[in-house]
């Protein structure tokens, strides 16, 4: 009797593995990893309610199997996205990598081409980690100069253009090229306010619905 139980025993434990490994294949939830700066870290509002779990809230009431997953961190540039994203594709394995940054770079002064640069590494990254790329575009206001707010602009097309990822041409698209967009910012005037939010997630859905699998 003994003999048969420790035969058994390796093969059943084998057989748990491969029946967890089945499970794991077959969950039909799609992951998107979200990899952002203070917009997307909810700085300044309360927990819960930016818009990467505005987009959650609203997978959940469509009965959509999707799962955000916020890797947001206040103050993060291109640089650090890029160092941080390898670990951040192991650990979830996403379906769809959102790439929000570039703003901070700008408020730096980083030289165009090192954003440019970033972006595209971490794309290409996500590409072989067989994940679909959602570019996130930003804007500098024009107090920066004409050229430069131009050229920061027209990066982030010409990355999503040359890789072939989908795009949101600016995230704060309804928030800040309002006449008067005081009412939704923070007092700093550079970080939306919670008002704001179902806008930047209403910018963001159509495209990204596109890249998810169909109902």
């Amino acid at each position: 009797m003994k003999r048969r139980h420790f035969t058994a025993l390796p093969f059943a434990l084998l057989s748990a593995g491969v029946f967890d490994h089945a499970l794991a294949q077959s969950d039909p939830t799609a992951k998107v990893l979200v990899i952002g700066d203070s917009i997307s870290a909810e700085y300044g509002l309360r927990r819960g309610s930016g818009w990467i779990q505005l987009l959650q809230q609203r997978f959940e009431k469509e009965g959509r199997p999707v799962r955000m997953i916020n890797a947001g961190i206040s103050g993060d540039t291109t640089a650090g996205g890029r160092s941080r994203l390898p670990a951040l594709l192991k650990l979830h394995q996403p379906q769809v990598v959102v790439i929000e940054l570039g703003a901070n770079d700008a408020l730096r002064g980083l030289p165009l081409s090192m954003t440019r640069d970033n972006l595209t590494a971490m794309t290409k990254a996500s590409k072989a980690a067989g994940a679909k790329v959602l570019l996130i575009g930003m804007q500098v206001p024009p107090n920066y100069g004409p050229q430069y707010t131009r050229d920061f602009q027209a990066l982030f097309r010409q990355v999503a253009d040359t890789e072939k990822t989908a795009l949101v041409p600016f995230l704060l698209k309804g928030v800040a090229d309002l006449p008067d967009p005081t009412l939704l910012f923070q007092e700093d005037r550079i970080h939306p306010n919670e008002t704001a939010q179902p806008t930047l997630a209403n910018n963001v859905w159509p495209v990204l619905l596109t890249l998810l699998p169909k109902r």
